[in-house]
């Protein structure tokens, strides 16, 4: 169901108002707990009565009094339970000092520093992100990774019991800091639209509300940080895949390989945005692996046809990835686009030495691909056994049926010359 005008609102503002209680007054945790109190007494009232001139400050006022009544009835419990004999407010929550931020500031960019910390641990940055500046309940964020409420409610209260007592303040990280910290955030993104574009378990393969959310969030950063060139590179990754998405799925929930996609259901619209977005990003300087990876999906979009693919261009563009990281998921679509470009048999001699590593050993991706090359190779007895063993390795339903599919035509007669690809 879409969402009202209001709740859209509500939505992009929610992450502003909770990093200005942050700022202002400390308690994660609790700064959270008003603004939500804040949010349902605008989404109750402001259809009925109209949105106030300045919604943010509303929002911002509102949720203050609510702060400052929980913490109150906080140090009230603490005294009656003869925790603390006295207590007084901190200096800090009576007078803003002088180099704080103007109120209107948006600290979303800082709220997402907060969350995507080193200090925790990814599944919790992705909580925290996706529950503090994406404005998902507990429960949703629990059904998008598919684990129960419970213990995504552990999950996330331990991220916040995490950040308070390390003491972190809530300032923009500066320095060497600053770059590792946005990494963070951007490698967080990345996860949560990798998990709704390809999601590792369940009935369907994709989940477009994350891949949406993600893609919201990335816009986001951009507009905070205009000129990152690995903030443009990410979101032009993102519009370029998710440009695929509506022919990735056929009429009965099936997947369908890039190879075979009707391009003209490819959203034209994002793939101009984001050509011109990574053609934006790629001269300002140094170029980072989201740079490229978008590179790679503007070569796959900007092809009329699957055979028009330039793949020696895309195995060259993987060449300089595999340069920056030790990456053994780059390497095996190096090792495709090879195969692309100049044949299976060095697509697979590529493949069997990826066969030893063991961040790939229980990835239905790489038998997947050899599965793959020994077709076109003609050797039906091998590609059917690794197309089990993918199917095999898969948590994803559609995966499995597409790769126990492959080896069920593999069990007759001869196919007739295809020009298939590895799923994309």
């Amino acid at each position: 169901m879409p969402e009202t005008p209001v709740e859209d609102l509500l939505r992009s503002l929610a992450p502003q108002v909770l990093g200005a209680l942050v700022r202002r007054f400390g308690h994660f945790d609790t700064a959270e707990d008003a603004v939500q109190e804040a949010l349902i007494a605008a989404a109750d009232g402001w259809p009925r009565d109209g949105v106030p001139e300045n919604p943010r400050g509303w929002l911002i006022t509102v949720a203050s009094r609510r702060l400052t009544d929980l913490l109150r009835r906080d140090q009230a419990r603490i005294r009656r339970e003869d925790t603390v004999a006295r207590w007084t407010p901190p200096e800090r929550w009576l007078a803003p000092p002088a180099d704080r931020p103007p109120e209107d500031a948006d600290d979303t960019l800082i709220l997402l520093f907060l969350c995507c910390h080193p200090a925790l641990t990814p599944a919790s940055q992705i909580a925290l992100t996706l529950r503090a500046v994406g404005g998902l309940s507990t429960a949703e964020v629990a059904r998008a990774f598919l684990v129960p409420e419970a213990t995504m409610t552990r999950r996330i209260s331990r991220g916040k019991q995490r950040i308070r007592d390390s003491g972190l303040r809530f300032a923009p990280p500066v320095g060497a800091e600053r770059a590792d910290r946005l990494a963070a955030v951007l490698h967080v993104l990345y996860l949560i639209f990798t998990e709704g574009y390809a999601r590792t378990a369940g009935p369907g393969l994709l989940r477009a509300d994350l891949t949406a959310e993600a893609i919201r969030l990335a816009r986001l950063v951009h507009r905070l940080l205009p000129d990152d060139p690995e903030v443009l590179g990410l979101l032009a990754l993102m519009l370029l895949t998710d440009a695929r998405a509506p022919a990735r799925i056929g009429p009965h929930g099936e997947l369908v390989p890039m190879a075979e996609q009707d391009r003209s259901r490819w959203r034209a619209d994002q793939i101009a945005e984001g050509v011109a977005l990574i053609t934006e990003a790629l001269p300002r300087g140094v170029v980072g692996p989201y740079q490229l990876q978008a590179a790679i999906a503007a070569v796959h979009d900007e092809a009329p046809n699957a055979a028009a693919t330039d793949w020696a261009q895309i195995t060259a563009l993987y060449e300089v990835l595999l340069g920056l990281a030790d990456n053994p998921v780059v390497a095996l679509n190096h090792a495709v686009a090879v195969a692309m470009s100049t044949g299976a048999r060095a697509g697979l001699a590529l493949l069997a030495g990826l066969a030893g590593d063991a961040r790939l050993a229980d990835d239905p991706r790489l038998p997947a691909a050899r599965a793959h090359l020994w077709e076109s190779e003609g050797d039906r007895v091998a590609a059917r056994e690794a197309y089990r063993l993918a199917a095999a390795l898969s948590t994803n339903l559609a995966q499995q049926r597409y790769l126990n599919a492959r080896a069920d035509r593999l069990s007759g007669d001869p196919p007739a010359e295809t020009n298939e690809g590895v799923p994309g």
